[in-house]
Order: structure tokens, then C-alpha cells, then sequence
């Protein structure tokens, strides 16, 4: 299958969900200012990548199966489960960052950054930012609760007002901009450089300690190499405007 044909059949099942420019008020400070940030217009897959979808992607990229994918790009936990069995439809997990962007490219995406993850994930059903709703906070922390072991559902749950799904409750997300996350240590509000330096430092210097769910997942993504990849870690793809 030439590379052009593969694009075409990995494109032609994502729906990808236009996201208007806007501006967000992140959970993660900054140096200079506490201004909101601004995020330009893309697009982002509605659901996360399923099982099916990234076994489809291997048979067209071999070089990405297991057995063959440089140790450098994946740690011996990737795919360790394999893809055969188990619900097609359920998010596809136990992938390294270099693994889902290679993905994403395939589909003529990237990975989403950080902040367009958040802008996303801050939406419910009927409000662009939900964050300062304690029983949404509630409802999204539950799923923290539930226990790893259980099987993943499908994904297509609740839409949120852009039409995005399953950004909260199902799996973690690998995100473009994950080892940027820690505050940088010449920041003037750290009291100690040396603390930012250990895993989970990102959730030290944040904006919203009220939004812990959000903050665990500036804990992990801070936690991991390029390489690594979890049972409960999966990904989206965006893309960029046209114009």
C-alpha cells in the first residue's frame, strides 16, 4: 500500500471537530503574566485513536510494530498487550509519544499541544469552560477513582459543546508539548529550582489548585520520557487550519 493510500484509509474514519480561536486561562503559570493565553483555530479529532484504527496503522507502517521499533522510540512496555482480542472500538493504549505522533502524521495531523488539549477539555456539554463548576469537577475526578484493571470502554462518549469527546473518563492523552509542562526553574514565584526537577513538579507552581484532575494529568505527562508508554495512556491527533 503506497503511503498516499494509506492516508486516505486512516483519514477517511477520523472525524476531526473545528475548534474556534479563543483564549484560556491555563492551569499552569507563567513567568511574566497571568494573562490568558490565546489558542489559534485547528482541529481535533473527535474521539481518541481506537485499537482497531492503530492496528490498521501498523499493518501499513510496519516499522512500528514491536518487534521491530527501535527500543530508542518505545520501551518494553509498548503494545506489550498487543491488539489482537479486546474490543476494537476501546481506546488504543500502551503507545510511546513517538508511536502516536507517527500516527498522527500518517493521518496528516500532529499531536495536539497542551494548551488545545486544555481549551478542549475545559468544555461540557453546553459551556466552553466548565472548570469552575464543582459538580462537574466532582464527576470528572470520579473517574480518577475507578479502578486501572478494568477493561476500557469504547469511546464515543458525551460530546462537549464542540463536539469533541471523551476528553475526560476514558484514558489519559499524550500531548505535543508533554516534556515542556514543568515550570521553568528560573521562574520568580519557585522557591527552590531543585524541586521541579522530580516527577510531578508541574503540578508545584499551577494556576488552579482547584482543578486537581486536570493537574494529575500535568503530574504524568511531566513523569514521562518520549518513549514510554501505560496502559491508561492513549492519544488524539489535531491539525492545523487551512486557510
Amino acid at each position: 500500500m503506497s503511503l498516499a493510500a494509506a492516508l486516505i484509509g486512516l483519514a477517511a474514519g477520523a472525524a476531526y471537530v473545528a475548534m474556534p480561536a479563543g483564549t484560556l486561562n491555563s492551569v499552569l503559570a507563567r513567568d511574566t503574566d497571568r494573562e490568558p493565553t490565546r489558542v489559534a483555530a485547528f482541529s481535533l479529532r473527535e474521539r481518541p485513536v481506537t485499537r482497531g484504527e492503530f492496528r490498521r496503522f501498523l499493518q501499513s507502517h510496519p516499522e512500528w510494530q514491536p518487534a521491530q521499533v527501535p527500543a530508542v522510540f518505545a520501551s518494553p512496555g509498548y503494545l506489550r498487550q498487543g491488539l489482537q482480542g479486546g474490543d476494537d472500538e476501546a481506546p488504543v493504549t500502551e503507545v510511546s509519544w513517538f508511536a502516536a505522533q507517527a500516527y498522527c502524521e500518517a493521518e496528516g495531523g500532529r499531536l495536539p499541544t497542551w494548551y488545545e488539549w486544555e481549551y478542549a477539555a475545559a468544555a461540557d456539554a453546553t459551556r466552553t469552560d466548565a472548570r469552575g463548576d464543582p459538580v462537574w469537577l466532582a464527576r470528572i475526578l470520579g473517574w480518577y477513582a475507578r479502578p486501572a484493571t478494568q477493561a476500557l470502554p469504547k469511546v464515543g462518549g458525551e460530546a462537549n459543546v464542540y463536539g469533541v469527546r471523551d476528553m475526560h473518563g476514558l484514558v489519559w492523552e499524550w500531548v505535543d508539548d508533554f516534556n515542556a509542562l514543568l515550570v521553568n526553574g528560573d521562574s520568580r514565584s519557585a522557591e527552590d529550582p531543585d524541586k521541579l526537577k522530580f516527577c510531578g513538579a508541574g503540578a508545584i507552581d499551577l494556576q488552579d489548585r482547584q482543578n486537581y484532575a486536570v493537574l494529575m494529568r500535568v503530574a504524568l505527562l511531566s513523569s514521562l520520557s518520549a518513549a514510554d508508554s501505560t496502559g491508561s495512556l492513549g492519544f488524539r491527533c489535531a491539525r492545523e487550519v487551512t486557510r
